[in-house]
């Protein structure tokens, strides 16, 4: 499973979840299956972004589900329309979500 998480600085697994995903300057995507854990941290190239664009953004990354602190409802609507399940209340680093997933 692909997850995208937003987070606050390129740290790799110890970067630090951003509390508004929109604002987020980079999207940790984790990958997880059979062979373990893998983290890469990217930037979001979307800061100015209109509205339903992150979703399907994130959609072209691969991503099947994003889980972040906090979310609007309209926003979790677009992430649903691409198919992208919304986990939210997620806070600390990439690697405490990791390990509560």
């Amino acid at each position: 499973m692909r997850i995208a998480i937003p987070v606050e600085e390129n740290r790799g697994i110890d970067s630090p979840v951003c509390e508004h995903f929109g604002r987020a300057p980079y999207f940790a995507v984790v990958e997880i299956g059979e062979g373990g854990v893998s983290v890469e941290v990217r930037e979001n190239p979307l800061l100015e972004h209109t509205e339903g664009a992150l979703p399907e953004f994130l959609k072209s990354w691969g991503v099947e589900r994003i889980v972040a602190y906090r979310m609007g409802t309209k926003a979790q609507e677009f992430f649903r329309r691409f198919g992208i399940d919304v986990g939210l209340g997620v806070s600390g680093s990439v690697q405490d979500v990791v390990k509560d997933l």
